[in-house]
């Protein structure tokens, strides 16, 4: 089934390269943009990477392991818009399948390819390798469709019009796809594209465009707005639309821990990161009591919600959303949400009337430097790491003492911050900094990671040095799970962990021409970022020693009602 011919007789010219699906799947990836893919071999997927390696716009990318791959695979997709995995049927999926996961909760345009045993093995129903042994080849396929927007178990006859509809799906929905190669379909031959792959047009309905843009002006009158903006706005590619709106007047604005960097953090027109009650009062207070509130591209999750704390009066508020936007609570759809957040420019421009300038708080003058040889602290740490930051850096922040230690800092403009605080997966930004490190080679990464996250993903180390990529990666050496430690059992034998000798392990995983640096004081912690400062061409490796129950304060606010004693009655 589904074999083609290629052999030659004897002395006889070999045969023109045949044309297949495996060609057109990575002929479509190409026009995506993609020129990476990420990935790990398998018996079941060789020969398409065969055609990976040939493949003129494309290049292959091999993880140490498959949940590595999907974690470099997402970082790559959040900077480029889409990006693609390989995995082998099976083992290599499930393995893969917490990072897909993930990038389907954060929305990330993943499109998670598999090799799957040939269609004629799968008919005998045998008991296979990498299979359950019961001659059910879709239970896999089957759990990918909770996780993933589309899905498409190719076939001859129509893989072409599949693998369109799947990457159709994930373009527009911004999050993971799959897509089932099996060996002979891979090499069943086809043609080239004749056109483009279709764009979704028409999401904005005219009446209700004008419905909104007349409740949106008489809401707003001449009330200054606020706006409180969050990832989905760069998920959808329309941050150009909301900062035509920030510039059609004097707009103050804050985001979410989840949209930190989406917008520039050093204007003077910035409030900073709203979480509920654990936000700056003064954040707190311009967003809950603003005249008049935007919410564009907003989620509300826990963990950046200080648990669902906010206070938001949806009488004087207009959200935004992907296909639909609503005005003191009335829906307005279809609309999609660039349409929206022109409309709202507009009605700013056409009013005639300028919002007073924003009252920034009075400037505190930064703390005397410590000594150099005071012990580090949290605090200490990332005051250095954000003053530290230049234009052009992409930071990303494991969940954690990392992330929340520099989500309440202003970066510098021009500096892409990336976490993972919905799916949270411990470890996730190592091999998401190597897939963004390769989306990005001209900007440099900022990996900032606790100890305990890394040892999970730290495999991917080496594969940084192989692709000429040069981070400054800081571990936080606070000696086990410091987070777990400020939510529940600060003693417990559970939230310890192995202690490494962290300044070896680069060289160990084949990172050559590497600087290693442990660092306990102030001074030492300069020294170490003034040669990542110096030493552009080089990975430079800073292990942070911090006390084990040290917490940033944004934290501290943030698992306290996750603590046992206040969910106690």
């Amino acid at each position: 089934m589904f074999v083609t011919d290629s052999t030659t007789a004897a002395g006889s010219v070999p045969a023109e390269p045949v044309y297949t699906v495996g060609d057109y799947l990575l002929d479509r990836l190409a026009e995506l943009g993609i020129s990476e893919i990420f990935g790990v071999p398998g018996d079941y997927n060789l020969e398409f990477l065969d055609h990976i390696v040939a493949h003129p716009a494309i290049r292959w990318v091999g993880c140490a392991n498959e949940l590595n791959a999907g974690y470099a695979a997402d970082g790559y997709g959040r900077l480029r818009g889409m990006s693609a995995l390989v995995t082998t049927f099976g083992v290599g999926e499930l393995s893969a399948v917490n990072a897909v996961a993930g990038g389907y909760a954060e929305h990330v345009p993943v499109v998670h390819i598999v090799g799957g045993p040939s269609k004629d093995a799968q008919g005998t129903r045998r008991a296979l390798h990498h299979s359950l042994g019961d001659g059910d080849f879709e239970h896999f396929f089957r759990i990918s469709r909770e996780i993933t927007c589309a899905q498409a178990n190719l076939m001859p006859a129509t893989a072409r019009r599949e693998i369109d509809r799947v990457l159709c799906e994930v373009r527009e929905q911004k999050r993971p796809g799959y897509i089932l190669l099996s060996t002979d379909v891979a090499r069943f031959p086809t043609e080239p594209p004749d056109a483009p792959l279709p764009r979704y047009t028409g999401g904005t309905s005219p009446r209700a465009l004008s419905m909104f843009v007349d409740a949106a002006t008489e809401l707003i009158a001449d009330d200054q707005l606020t706006v409180l903006a969050d990832l989905l706005v760069h998920r959808l590619q329309a941050v150009k639309e909301l900062e035509a709106l920030l510039a059609a007047d004097v707009v103050p604005y804050a985001t979410l821990m989840w949209g930190k960097s989406l917008l520039d953090e050093s204007s003077p027109n910035y409030l900073g990161i709203y979480a509920g009650a654990a936000s700056a009062p003064q954040v707190r207070s311009a967003v809950e009591d603003a005249p008049v509130l935007v919410t564009a591209g907003v989620v509300f999750t826990d963990m950046v919600s200080g648990f669902f704390s906010q206070r938001i009066d949806t009488a004087r508020t207009i959200d935004i959303g992907q296909y639909q936007s609503s005005v003191a609570g009335h829906v307005f759809a279809p609309l999609e949400m660039g349409a929206a957040l022109d409309a709202l420019a507009g009605i700013l421009t056409g009013r005639g009337v300028t919002s007073p300038p924003v009252v920034s708080p009075p400037v505190v003058p930064p703390p005397p430097s410590p000594p150099r040889d005071q012990p580090l602290t949290q605090q200490m740490l990332w005051d250095r790491v954000c003053g530290a930051l230049t234009p052009g850096n992409v930071v990303l922040a494991d969940q954690g003492t990392s992330f929340y230690g520099m989500a309440d800092h202003r970066l510098p403009r021009g500096v892409t911050f990336i976490g993972q605080p919905l799916w949270g997966s411990i470890g996730y930004t190592l091999p998401a900094a190597l897939g963004a490190g390769v989306a990005h080679r001209d900007r440099r990464t900022v990996l900032l990671i606790g100890d305990g996250a890394a040892q999970l993903t730290i495999q991917e180390l080496g594969t940084f040095s192989r692709e000429g990529l040069c981070p400054v990666i800081v571990v936080v050496n606070n000696d086990g799970y410091t987070v777990e430690r400020a939510i529940h059992g600060p003693q417990a034998p559970y939230n310890d962990i192995v202690n490494w000798n962290w300044t070896d392990v680069p060289k160990t995983l084949g990172v050559v021409d590497h600087l290693a640096f442990r660092v306990r004081t102030h001074g030492e912690l300069d020294d170490a970022l003034a040669a990542a400062a110096d030493y552009q061409d080089r990975m430079v490796f800073v292990e942070a020693v911090l006390p084990r129950l040290e917490i940033p304060p944004l934290l501290g606010k943030l698992v306290q009602p996750m603590s046992p004693q206040a969910s106690a009655p």
